[in-house]
């Protein structure tokens, strides 16, 4: 099993958009072979800050879902509000970290 926990830091003021954009691209995820949970949290004490919780079958399922339209649609629209990204990619045998 495979987890993923992806931080985005959002320029102040998009909170919204990215909230909008977020169900968009959890509404294509949750259809995926191998995805087992795929959702975004807003901090309720930072508008800045929008967490992803994933968890996929196995990295073959996770490595499709990075060529998917949807994820490729929400990377585009981030690019209007995401000012950072830390993501933690977490197997049984290594927690790999990427921006």
């Amino acid at each position: 099993m495979i987890y993923v926990v992806a931080e985005l830091r959002l320029k102040p003021g998009t909170a919204e958009k990215a909230a909008a954009e977020a169900r968009k691209v959890v509404a294509g995820t949750i259809k995926e072979d191998g995805c087992l949970h795929y959702d975004f949290h807003l901090s309720v004490s930072d508008p800045t800050r929008l967490v992803a919780v994933e968890r996929w079958s196995s990295p073959e399922a996770l490595e499709a879902h990075m060529h998917t339209p949807h994820l490729a649609a929400w990377r585009a629209a981030g690019a209007e509000f995401v000012v950072e990204r830390n993501i933690q990619i977490i197997t049984p045998a290594k927690v790999d970290k990427r921006t």
